[in-house]
This record gives structure tokens, C-alpha cells and sequence, in this order.
């Protein structure tokens, strides 16, 4: 008669040993663990956009939409016309209450407010 347990007993075993082998792992990695969460090791930094067409592709276009025409989000199209560069800093800082979280294009927000300006 054959045996139908001797399967799944191997798989347990296979799968104790990739347990112990990757806790293994983890130890050796232990102290560099450690010193990302203290603030040092090595940092991933973020990238910014080169510019801020490349910004909104990245943030924006998802409510905003491809040309600008509002999707989820309003138009962007004459932007300049309904809204001073202060407000849209603000805007772009602190989000509306619409819906828009702030924050989406940390420390370029300037540099966003003056092309948002020359949309047409």
C-alpha cells in the first residue's frame, strides 16, 4: 500500500529548514537593521522631479487627468486666471477640503504654483 503522508512530511521539512535558513539570514542582517533605524546606514534618498510636467505625471495626473481637464479633480486649465500663485502654494501646502491632501509635491511647491500659472 503506498504511503500518501510521506508528501506532505517532506514539505514540512523543506519548510522548517527554509524557516531556520532565513532566520539565519535575519541575524546576520541584525546589525544593519539596527543602525538604519538609529539614522545611520545607508539611506535611500528620494528622488525629486527634474521639473514639474514631470511632477504632475507623477502626482497629478491621476485626478487631474493627461491634458489637464479634470477627472476626480478639477480642471487645471486657466489656473493662473482663477487662483494668485499664494493661494496655489497654499493649495498645493495645505490641500483643500475638497479632497486634495497637501503634500503632494513637497518643497516644489513654488516651482509647481509658477507653471500652474501658465496653463492655458
Amino acid at each position: 500500500m503506498k504511503n500518501t503522508a510521506m508528501p506532505y512530511l517532506i514539505i514540512f521539512a523543506f519548510g522548517i529548514v527554509a524557516i531556520f535558513f532565513m532566520s539565519f539570514i535575519g541575524l546576520n542582517n541584525m546589525d544593519e537593521i539596527a543602525a538604519e533605524k538609529e539614522g545611520g546606514g545607508d539611506k535611500a534618498e528620494e528622488q525629486v522631479a527634474a521639473s514639474p510636467e514631470d511632477t504632475y505625471k507623477q502626482s497629478c495626473i491621476a485626478c487631474h487627468g493627461d491634458q489637464y481637464q479634470g477627472a476626480v479633480g478639477p480642471a487645471l486649465t486657466g489656473t493662473g486666471d482663477r487662483h494668485s500663485k499664494e493661494e496655489l502654494v497654499d493649495i498645493l501646502t495645505n490641500g483643500t477640503a475638497n479632497g486634495m491632501p497637501g503634500g503632494l509635491v513637497a518643497g516644489q511647491e513654488d516651482a509647481m504654483a509658477e507653471w500652474l500659472m501658465t496653463l492655458k
